[in-house]
């Protein structure tokens, strides 16, 4: 396609059962507003849009397990994303959702549309119902082995391990989500999507139309399924949450969530025009109109091939330039799990680092997974943040700005003749523009990131080189120019920052006193992304500056820590929650019981065993007599712990000896999900040594 007319950015709608975390914003949000900011930076006529996607089965299962309405939950986590898109600065033109009632009539329509022009299938088939529950299974009320890579967790409609999509019926050993019972084959009608009937256009559209200009791990996954021979896919199924199908025979079902939502980005397209006051059409029916989908891999197949197929049948809408889709970004090295709460959460993240927004966007854009699943860790964090931001691209600008408010009160200095170094730098700088945008325009996202520290970098560099501070000494004039060409990379890096460092952007043009998205004063200085290529002088001489402000701060161990530890605390409560209780052992009689002795005791002496590692040799009185019982507690305590402790004693186990010590009854011990060792112990400080536990 030549120069575009119009870019239409579509982000994938997140799902309303859960908040953000770090892993949907390195896979998609950062990247495409990064992207979007770019084209508005360079003049183009962009539409940004997204939407909560509020239908399905999850929705469904968090409802009845919370004793809430689905309504009810979608209202909750709508609100608390559409909050927090806004205070990280993702810059949607349009935030709508799909329980909107634009939403069901669009949806509702291109259903219609299509089902008119016989695009559908209707087939009566058997799927799998829930007797007890009374209900068909859709997709994620079922879980089952998956027929590729055997994860025995797999949901209906696709397997999270492998990524793969299938059918519920392709499941083996499938079980209910509701009830845990098998489930039996109920015949019911429900429309399909022929999508065998578009595997030529498929193939030639994007195996050989985009098989230079599309990330490899998209083109990838695209073409294996195709290679693998597409099939009729479900449009609608068995629910009663979501939007009601509009055709004869339809009570009862709903629109498969997967063609509802990404229709989605269409109506959010509507609620937009209609707000203010546009065509929407040109958006999405315009040959001129260049259309991108960010998503993360797990939805690279309903935006490659089944979205397409939608469209393409339809007759009038574009079809998408590129899919740039990312991989799966880890946590600590571990897989991103919102069950698990395993995760950093976007709402923690803006409490817990309060202004320090670009901080997340640049660590994620510098760690983005864009060909290949990397992974986030703390440390890292921490260490971009100080060594990158604070000690090369705030290191620079605070010097600038100090140097300039000490030797000329924050006024620009009028720069005498240029030497070969000074008019090297500055072209170097006039490139930048074209280097970042290269890098932007083919989605390599943290390649352009690190373009703009090199920016930085270069500015350091200059400095460092050309050392102001000694040549003021004796050289005024030349400090001069060298300062004048300093400010010349700072202002560039304000304007180039904007993309990736919105909020430093900005502070940056306000130390500056260059135009920024929130500027008021009239005397302030607009430089676009191109006039840094075509700009002779970005900030002119006499213009004054303010005074320095620290962009960014140091982020010290504790505070890191603290991170950190909140992630033990997850997992240690992931382990108790999903420990194992040992089942009921076999019944006795309560003659059997009676023959057990247990009393109350306290641990008098304790000493560690030679050559043991877990066991303790006790003095323990027992109320009876004080006696000798080798226990092994010895990875659990130490000897000097354990001294002084009331214990429960079984006091009639016959003697055994244990490393040549002769052990006279058991110490009764349990055993926590992370293996340490508890005492079973009376606590009540009435209760004497030697009562008997009956």
């Amino acid at each position: 396609m030549n120069q575009p007319e119009r870019y239409t950015i579509t982000a994938a709608l997140p799902y309303t059962n859960g908040s953000i975390h770090i892993g949907h914003l390195a896979g998609v949000y950062v990247p495409a507003d990064i992207y979007a900011r770019y084209l508005r930076l360079t003049g183009n006529d962009v539409l940004f849009v997204c939407g909560s996607d509020e239908h399905g089965v999850p929705i469904t299962i968090k409802a009845k397990s919370e004793g809430v309405s689905p309504q009810d939950i979608v209202d909750k986590y709508h609100a608390i994303i559409k909050a927090s898109f806004e205070d990280f600065g993702i810059t949607f033109d349009n935030y709508s959702r799909t329980s909107a009632k634009i939403h069901h009539k669009t949806a509702s329509e291109f259903f219609t549309t299509l089902n008119d022009k016989g695009e559908f299938i209707e087939e009566t088939t058997e799927q799998l119902f829930d007797e007890e529950a009374n209900q068909f299974l859709a997709d994620r009320f079922v879980i089952g082995t998956c027929p590729k890579c055997g994860n025995e967790e797999s949901y209906g409609d696709q397997c999270e391990n492998c990524g793969t999509s299938h059918n519920a019926t392709d499941l083996i050993n499938p079980k209910s989500a509701i009830t845990g019972n098998v489930p039996t084959l109920k015949q019911t009608k429900h429309w399909f999507l022929p999508l065998d009937k578009h595997e030529d256009f498929l193939k030639e559209w994007i195996l050989k139309g985009h098989k230079k200009d599309w990330k490899p791990n998209v083109y990838g996954q695209v073409k294996s399924w195709i290679d693998d021979g597409l099939r009729p896919r479900a449009v609608t199924r068995d629910l009663d949450w979501g939007i009601p199908v509009p055709a004869e025979g339809g009570e009862g079902k709903v629109l498969y969530v997967w063609f509802d939502a990404p229709i989605g980005y269409i109506s959010s397209t509507k609620e937009w025009a209609a707000r203010e006051g546009k065509d929407w059409e040109p958006y999405w029916k315009d040959e001129n109109t260049k259309l991108v989908h960010f998503i993360g891999k797990d939805n690279i197949v309903f935006h490659c091939i089944i979205f397409p197929a939608m469209l393409k049948a339809e007759g009038s809408y574009i079809l998408p330039e590129n899919v740039p889709a990312n991989e799966f970004l880890n946590l600590e090295g571990n897989k991103l799990s919102t069950s698990k709460n395993w995760a950093v959460w976007l709402t923690e993240y803006l409490q817990d680092f309060p202004n320090q927004q670009d901080v997340l966007r640049y660590v994620l854009t510098a760690n983005a997974p864009e060909t290949k699943d990397n992974d986030f860790t703390w440390k890292d964090f921490q260490a971009r943040n100080n060594n990158e931001l604070v000690a090369i691209f705030g290191n620079f600008i605070n010097r600038v700005v100090v140097l300039t408010n000490k030797y000329y009160n924050g006024v620009v200095p009028a720069p005498n003749e240029l030497s070969p170094i000074d008019n090297e730098t500055l072209a170097t700088v006039k490139a930048y523009p074209d280097v970042i945008a290269s890098s932007i325009e083919r989605y390599r996202f943290r390649e352009a990131g690190q373009e703009l520290m090199n920016l930085a970098r270069l500015g350091n560099k200059y400095l460092a080189d050309e050392e102001p501070w000694k040549i003021i000494k004796v050289d005024e004039e030349r400090t001069k120019t060298i300062m004048y060409v300093a400010l010349q990379i700072a202002s560039a890096l304000a304007t180039l920052s904007e993309p990736f460092l919105p909020f430093t952007s900005n502070k940056l043009k306000g130390i500056l006193n260059l135009s920024s998205s929130d500027s008021t004063a009239e005397n302030r200085i607009e430089n676009t992304w191109n006039e840094v290529s075509t700009k002779d002088v970005l900030l002119p001489a006499n213009h004054e500056i303010g005074k320095a402000e620290l962009l960014f701060s140091k982020i010290e161990d504790d505070t890191i820590q603290k991170q950190l530890d909140k992630l033990v605390a997850s997992k240690k409560a992931n382990e108790i929650a999903n420990a194992t209780v040992e089942p009921q052992k076999d019944s006795i009689t309560f003659e059997d019981f009676t023959k057990l002795d247990i009393r109350v005791g306290t641990i008098l002496e304790a000493e560690k065993m030679p050559k043991t590692k877990k066991l303790l040799k006790l003095k323990v009185d027992t109320g009876i007599d004080v006696r000798t019982i080798v226990s092994g507690i010895a990875e659990s305590f130490t000897a000097e712990e354990v001294v002084g402790k009331r214990v429960t004693v079984l006091v009639n186990l016959a003697p055994r000896a244990l490393r040549g010590v002769e052990s006279q009854g058991m110490i009764l011990m349990t055993e926590t999900p992370d293996g340490k060792l508890v005492f079973v112990n009376p606590d009540d400080s009435k209760v004497s040594n030697g009562l008997q536990i009956s």
